[in-house]
């Protein structure tokens, strides 16, 4: 009698079997969680445990696989930092990073429903990145700002700096070019068009700090 292999068959992924470019995209990355897995690895690579804190009521199991579904698809990669940091980090793949314009379509198309915070929300500061990022679209100046919130800190950075090394980060920048001190509420206005940031710099609700080029082009933007 041969011997039965013991080999894991792959698992086939839900599929909505449509010959269209959208149910293909939606194959990919229309399960729960993986767009939000998505948003965070936008920031940069992150460990497993760090995704878990950062996307609270997922269970371990749907993370652990959603990220191996997004491995398997081409969409991001896990690798082993070398020492002394002996972990393994999660970031995504240039395939995967294509999904930046998908994700801050969303949050613009999203904005308009965040109202009131519910006491149920959970909140992190690097969430506000991506409507401030659409505040700032046209600053041309290359560099990186340093956002100060009560929430926490994250920074972004603009023009060609952004090509290099991704648009936004969690935590502050080592050598900011910029510092930023304000609101998430003004985030949110300034990236539904509610408010202009040369406006929210002038009525004092956003705070700029910096003697460099970058600063000086916030000021004025």
């Amino acid at each position: 009698m041969p011997r039965q292999s013991t080999a894991p068959r792959p698992v086939r992924r839900r599929s909505y079997d449509q010959y269209d470019a959208t149910a293909r995209a939606l194959d990919l990355v229309g399960d729960r969680w993986t767009l939000l897995i998505v948003r965070e690895l936008l920031a940069g690579p992150r460990r497993y445990t760090d995704l878990h804190a950062d996307l609270p009521g997922v269970s371990t199991d749907v993370l652990a696989s959603r990220l191996k579904d997004m491995e398997q698809t081409g969409l991001a990669e896990r690798r082993r930092l070398p020492p002394p940091a002996a972990a393994s980090v999660y970031e995504l793949t240039a395939r995967g990073r294509e999904l930046l314009p998908v994700v801050a379509a969303l949050a613009a198309w999203g904005g308009p429903a965040l109202d009131e915070r519910r006491p149920t929300d959970a909140v992190r500061a690097h969430w506000f990145a991506l409507p401030l990022l659409r505040a700032l679209a046209g600053v041309s100046v290359p560099g990186v700002v340093e956002v100060r919130l009560a929430e926490g800190e994250f920074h972004l950075r603009t023009g060609g700096a952004a090509e290099q090394e991704g648009v936004y980060g969690y935590g502050p920048a080592d050598r900011p070019d910029a510092r930023l001190v304000t609101r998430a509420e003004v985030c949110l206005e300034l990236g539904r068009g509610a408010t202009t940031f040369a406006r929210a710099v002038a009525d004092g609700r956003v705070e700029v700090a910096g003697d460099s080029p970058l600063a000086d082009a916030l000021r004025g933007a």
